[in-house]
Protein backbone atom coordinates (compact mmCIF):
# COMPACT_ATOMS: atom_id res chain seq x y z
CA UNK A 1 0.00 0.00 0.00
CA UNK A 2 0.84 3.51 -0.47
CA UNK A 3 -0.16 6.97 0.48
CA UNK A 4 -1.42 10.23 -1.45
CA UNK A 5 0.09 8.33 -4.79
CA UNK A 6 -0.05 5.42 -6.29
CA UNK A 7 -1.05 2.91 -8.85
CA UNK A 8 -4.27 4.72 -9.29
CA UNK A 9 -3.13 8.29 -9.89
CA UNK A 10 -3.59 10.26 -12.98
CA UNK A 11 -1.19 13.38 -12.94
CA UNK A 12 -1.66 16.40 -15.11
CA UNK A 13 1.68 18.74 -14.98
CA UNK A 14 0.71 22.29 -14.76
CA UNK A 15 4.20 24.23 -15.96
CA UNK A 16 5.07 21.99 -19.10
CA UNK A 17 8.33 23.58 -19.43
CA UNK A 18 11.75 22.78 -19.67
CA UNK A 19 11.79 21.73 -15.75
CA UNK A 20 8.79 20.59 -16.17
CA UNK A 21 8.88 18.45 -19.46
CA UNK A 22 12.05 17.44 -18.16
CA UNK A 23 10.54 15.77 -15.06
CA UNK A 24 7.17 14.74 -16.60
CA UNK A 25 9.20 12.48 -19.00
CA UNK A 26 11.07 10.81 -15.51
CA UNK A 27 7.95 10.29 -14.00
CA UNK A 28 6.32 8.80 -17.01
CA UNK A 29 9.41 6.79 -17.27
CA UNK A 30 8.84 5.38 -13.48
CA UNK A 31 5.08 4.21 -14.48
CA UNK A 32 3.32 7.07 -13.08
CA UNK A 33 0.42 7.84 -15.96
CA UNK A 34 0.71 11.45 -16.66
CA UNK A 35 -2.42 11.80 -18.72
CA UNK A 36 -2.07 15.51 -19.87
CA UNK A 37 -0.98 19.03 -19.14
CA UNK A 38 -2.43 22.74 -18.56
CA UNK A 39 -1.45 24.79 -21.18
CA UNK A 40 -3.24 28.19 -22.10
CA UNK A 41 -3.40 28.57 -25.57
CA UNK A 42 -2.15 25.05 -26.48
CA UNK A 43 -5.40 23.36 -25.86
CA UNK A 44 -5.66 20.26 -28.29
CA UNK A 45 -2.24 19.96 -29.13
CA UNK A 46 0.56 17.41 -27.70
CA UNK A 47 3.95 17.90 -26.09
CA UNK A 48 6.40 15.35 -26.08
CA UNK A 49 3.21 12.99 -25.92
CA UNK A 50 1.31 14.30 -23.25
CA UNK A 51 -1.75 15.58 -24.51
CA UNK A 52 -1.92 19.40 -23.78
CA UNK A 53 -5.20 21.30 -22.40
CA UNK A 54 -5.98 24.96 -22.11
CA UNK A 55 -7.27 24.85 -18.08
CA UNK A 56 -6.77 22.22 -15.15
CA UNK A 57 -10.81 21.53 -15.55
CA UNK A 58 -10.80 20.86 -19.07
CA UNK A 59 -7.60 18.43 -18.38
CA UNK A 60 -9.81 16.94 -15.45
CA UNK A 61 -13.04 16.14 -17.40
CA UNK A 62 -10.90 14.94 -20.81
CA UNK A 63 -8.51 12.62 -18.62
CA UNK A 64 -10.21 11.92 -15.11
CA UNK A 65 -6.69 12.90 -13.87
CA UNK A 66 -7.19 12.80 -9.85
CA UNK A 67 -3.76 15.15 -9.35
CA UNK A 68 -1.39 17.93 -10.22
CA UNK A 69 2.11 18.59 -10.04
CA UNK A 70 3.10 22.29 -10.23
CA UNK A 71 6.60 23.48 -11.64
CA UNK A 72 4.99 26.97 -12.91
CA UNK A 73 7.22 29.90 -11.77
CA UNK A 74 6.51 31.94 -8.56
CA UNK A 75 4.50 34.49 -10.03
CA UNK A 76 2.06 32.53 -11.68
CA UNK A 77 2.12 29.61 -9.30
CA UNK A 78 -0.23 31.09 -6.76
CA UNK A 79 -2.68 30.78 -9.73
CA UNK A 80 -2.24 27.54 -10.71
CA UNK A 81 -2.54 26.19 -6.67
CA UNK A 82 -6.04 28.08 -6.52
CA UNK A 83 -7.10 26.67 -10.44
CA UNK A 84 -5.94 22.83 -9.65
CA UNK A 85 -7.91 23.70 -5.75
CA UNK A 86 -10.91 24.61 -7.88
CA UNK A 87 -11.14 22.07 -9.65
CA UNK A 88 -11.14 19.68 -6.76
CA UNK A 89 -8.05 17.36 -7.64
CA UNK A 90 -7.26 14.95 -4.60
CA UNK A 91 -4.00 15.92 -4.75
CA UNK A 92 -1.79 19.24 -5.86
CA UNK A 93 2.05 19.05 -5.84
CA UNK A 94 3.49 22.22 -5.86
CA UNK A 95 7.40 22.06 -6.98
CA UNK A 96 7.80 25.96 -7.09
CA UNK A 97 9.65 28.00 -4.59
CA UNK A 98 9.85 31.04 -4.00
CA UNK A 99 6.02 32.11 -3.57
CA UNK A 100 5.12 35.00 -1.52
CA UNK A 101 3.29 34.25 2.52
CA UNK A 102 0.43 36.77 1.71
CA UNK A 103 0.19 34.37 -1.49
CA UNK A 104 0.04 31.05 0.68
CA UNK A 105 -1.98 32.88 3.02
CA UNK A 106 -4.70 33.35 0.50
CA UNK A 107 -4.09 29.54 -0.73
CA UNK A 108 -4.22 28.70 2.90
CA UNK A 109 -7.76 29.98 3.34
CA UNK A 110 -9.26 28.08 0.46
CA UNK A 111 -7.66 25.14 1.19
CA UNK A 112 -9.72 24.74 4.73
CA UNK A 113 -12.63 24.58 3.00
CA UNK A 114 -11.06 22.02 0.02
CA UNK A 115 -11.26 18.43 0.29
CA UNK A 116 -7.44 18.64 -1.58
CA UNK A 117 -4.38 17.90 -0.24
CA UNK A 118 -1.94 20.24 -1.13
CA UNK A 119 2.08 18.76 -0.74
CA UNK A 120 4.65 21.90 -0.53
CA UNK A 121 4.85 24.69 -2.26
CA UNK A 122 9.16 24.40 -2.16
CA UNK A 123 9.24 20.75 -2.13
CA UNK A 124 10.33 17.98 -3.68
CA UNK A 125 7.11 16.37 -4.13
CA UNK A 126 6.33 12.53 -3.40
CA UNK A 127 7.12 9.10 -4.65
CA UNK A 128 5.72 5.49 -3.29
CA UNK A 129 8.70 3.07 -4.79
CA UNK A 130 7.64 0.91 -7.60
CA UNK A 131 4.13 2.18 -8.03
CA UNK A 132 3.89 6.26 -8.72
CA UNK A 133 5.93 9.59 -8.20
CA UNK A 134 4.97 12.99 -8.40
CA UNK A 135 8.07 15.06 -8.02
CA UNK A 136 11.54 15.33 -8.26
CA UNK A 137 12.60 12.75 -6.25
CA UNK A 138 15.06 10.34 -8.10
CA UNK A 139 13.54 7.07 -8.08
CA UNK A 140 17.04 5.09 -8.31
CA UNK A 141 17.95 5.74 -4.82
CA UNK A 142 14.29 4.21 -4.15
CA UNK A 143 13.28 0.58 -3.21
CA UNK A 144 9.95 -0.72 -2.32
CA UNK A 145 8.93 -1.52 1.24
CA UNK A 146 7.84 -0.30 4.57
CA UNK A 147 9.14 2.76 6.44
CA UNK A 148 7.61 5.86 5.44
CA UNK A 149 9.11 9.54 5.11
CA UNK A 150 8.27 12.59 5.88
CA UNK A 151 10.64 15.69 5.31
CA UNK A 152 11.17 19.64 5.41
CA UNK A 153 14.01 19.00 3.29
CA UNK A 154 14.43 18.05 0.25
CA UNK A 155 18.26 16.61 0.15
CA UNK A 156 17.25 15.10 3.68
CA UNK A 157 14.67 13.29 1.98
CA UNK A 158 17.02 11.73 -0.21
CA UNK A 159 19.72 11.26 2.26
CA UNK A 160 17.24 9.25 4.12
CA UNK A 161 15.80 7.35 1.49
CA UNK A 162 19.48 6.12 -0.08
CA UNK A 163 20.33 5.09 3.78
CA UNK A 164 17.44 3.05 3.67
CA UNK A 165 18.21 1.66 1.10
CA UNK A 166 21.80 1.11 1.50
CA UNK A 167 20.55 -1.12 5.28
CA UNK A 168 18.26 -3.27 3.27
CA UNK A 169 14.96 -1.47 4.15
CA UNK A 170 12.95 -0.05 1.58
CA UNK A 171 10.44 3.01 1.75
CA UNK A 172 6.34 2.94 1.26
CA UNK A 173 6.34 6.94 0.44
CA UNK A 174 8.69 9.18 1.01
CA UNK A 175 6.47 12.74 1.20
CA UNK A 176 8.61 16.39 0.77
CA UNK A 177 6.57 18.56 2.58
CA UNK A 178 8.77 21.58 2.05
CA UNK A 179 10.27 24.50 3.78
CA UNK A 180 8.25 27.04 3.10
CA UNK A 181 6.95 28.99 6.21
CA UNK A 182 3.04 28.01 5.19
CA UNK A 183 2.87 24.67 3.53
CA UNK A 184 -0.18 22.63 2.69
CA UNK A 185 0.81 19.33 4.07
CA UNK A 186 2.09 18.92 8.43
CA UNK A 187 4.26 16.92 9.35
CA UNK A 188 1.18 15.59 11.29
CA UNK A 189 -0.55 15.34 8.09
CA UNK A 190 1.42 12.99 6.88
CA UNK A 191 1.87 10.96 10.18
CA UNK A 192 -1.80 10.48 10.22
CA UNK A 193 -1.94 8.97 6.96
CA UNK A 194 0.87 6.72 7.70
CA UNK A 195 -0.41 5.89 10.70
CA UNK A 196 -3.63 4.41 9.08
CA UNK A 197 -1.21 2.41 6.40
CA UNK A 198 -1.16 -1.04 7.12
CA UNK A 199 1.89 -1.44 5.12
CA UNK A 200 3.97 1.37 6.89
CA UNK A 201 5.93 -0.40 9.75
CA UNK A 202 7.67 2.52 10.53
CA UNK A 203 8.83 6.46 9.65
CA UNK A 204 11.37 8.69 9.55
CA UNK A 205 10.60 12.45 10.54
CA UNK A 206 13.21 14.93 9.09
CA UNK A 207 12.45 18.84 10.69
CA UNK A 208 14.56 21.90 11.23
CA UNK A 209 14.63 24.96 13.06
CA UNK A 210 12.08 27.84 12.88
CA UNK A 211 8.52 27.58 14.22
CA UNK A 212 6.65 24.85 16.40
CA UNK A 213 5.44 22.40 13.59
CA UNK A 214 8.11 19.55 15.12
CA UNK A 215 7.07 20.73 18.80
CA UNK A 216 3.73 20.16 17.83
CA UNK A 217 3.96 16.95 15.55
CA UNK A 218 5.74 15.74 18.95
CA UNK A 219 2.81 16.34 21.15
CA UNK A 220 0.94 14.98 18.70
CA UNK A 221 3.09 11.67 18.43
CA UNK A 222 3.13 11.06 22.42
CA UNK A 223 -0.47 11.27 22.10
CA UNK A 224 -1.90 9.09 19.30
CA UNK A 225 0.96 7.73 17.15
CA UNK A 226 2.03 4.08 17.56
CA UNK A 227 4.36 3.32 15.14
CA UNK A 228 8.67 3.99 15.73
CA UNK A 229 9.69 7.34 14.53
CA UNK A 230 13.59 7.83 13.58
CA UNK A 231 13.79 11.80 14.12
CA UNK A 232 17.00 14.36 12.65
CA UNK A 233 16.46 18.25 13.16
CA UNK A 234 18.60 20.30 10.45
CA UNK A 235 20.10 23.38 11.69
CA UNK A 236 21.86 22.83 15.08
CA UNK A 237 24.66 24.88 14.20
CA UNK A 238 22.14 28.21 13.04
CA UNK A 239 22.96 31.04 15.55
CA UNK A 240 19.56 32.57 16.80
CA UNK A 241 18.10 35.21 14.48
CA UNK A 242 20.02 33.86 11.39
CA UNK A 243 17.86 31.63 8.79
CA UNK A 244 19.43 28.61 7.55
CA UNK A 245 18.37 27.01 3.78
CA UNK A 246 14.64 27.15 4.22
CA UNK A 247 12.38 30.31 4.29
CA UNK A 248 11.07 29.16 7.58
CA UNK A 249 13.94 27.62 8.91
CA UNK A 250 14.77 30.98 11.41
CA UNK A 251 14.73 30.56 15.06
CA UNK A 252 13.29 33.90 16.57
CA UNK A 253 13.04 35.46 19.74
CA UNK A 254 15.18 32.13 21.47
CA UNK A 255 11.96 30.09 20.25
CA UNK A 256 12.11 27.53 17.55
CA UNK A 257 16.32 26.03 18.10
CA UNK A 258 17.25 22.43 17.58
CA UNK A 259 17.34 21.87 21.04
CA UNK A 260 14.12 22.46 21.87
CA UNK A 261 12.34 20.26 19.08
CA UNK A 262 14.94 17.63 19.89
CA UNK A 263 13.81 17.22 23.76
CA UNK A 264 9.88 17.46 22.74
CA UNK A 265 10.64 14.53 19.92
CA UNK A 266 13.09 12.67 22.64
CA UNK A 267 10.49 13.38 25.63
CA UNK A 268 7.60 12.21 23.35
CA UNK A 269 9.45 8.87 22.48
CA UNK A 270 10.96 9.41 19.21
CA UNK A 271 14.65 8.27 18.45
CA UNK A 272 16.40 11.25 17.98
CA UNK A 273 19.54 11.15 15.82
CA UNK A 274 21.96 14.14 16.12
CA UNK A 275 23.68 13.14 12.41
CA UNK A 276 21.46 12.75 9.40
CA UNK A 277 24.24 9.63 8.45
CA UNK A 278 22.66 7.50 11.43
CA UNK A 279 18.76 7.82 10.41
CA UNK A 280 18.52 4.47 8.38
CA UNK A 281 20.52 2.30 10.80
CA UNK A 282 18.82 3.95 13.76
CA UNK A 283 15.14 2.79 12.37
CA UNK A 284 16.82 -0.96 11.76
CA UNK A 285 17.78 -0.83 15.15
CA UNK A 286 13.83 -0.21 15.71
CA UNK A 287 12.71 -2.48 14.02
Amino acid sequence: MSVLVGAKTRLIVQGLGREGGFHAARMREYGTSVVGAAKPGKGGTKQDGIPLFDTVAQAVEATGANASIIFVPAAGAPDAILEALDAQLELVVAITEGIAIHEMLTIASVLERSASVLIGPNCPGLISPGKAKAGIIPANICKEGRIGIVSKSGTLTYEAIHQLTRVGLGQSTCIGIGGDPLIGTSHIDALKLFGDDRETDAVIMIGEIGGSAEEEAAAWIRDHFRKPVVGFIAGQTAPPGRRMGHAGAIIAGGKGTAAEKMAALTEAGVAVVRSPADMGAAIKDLL
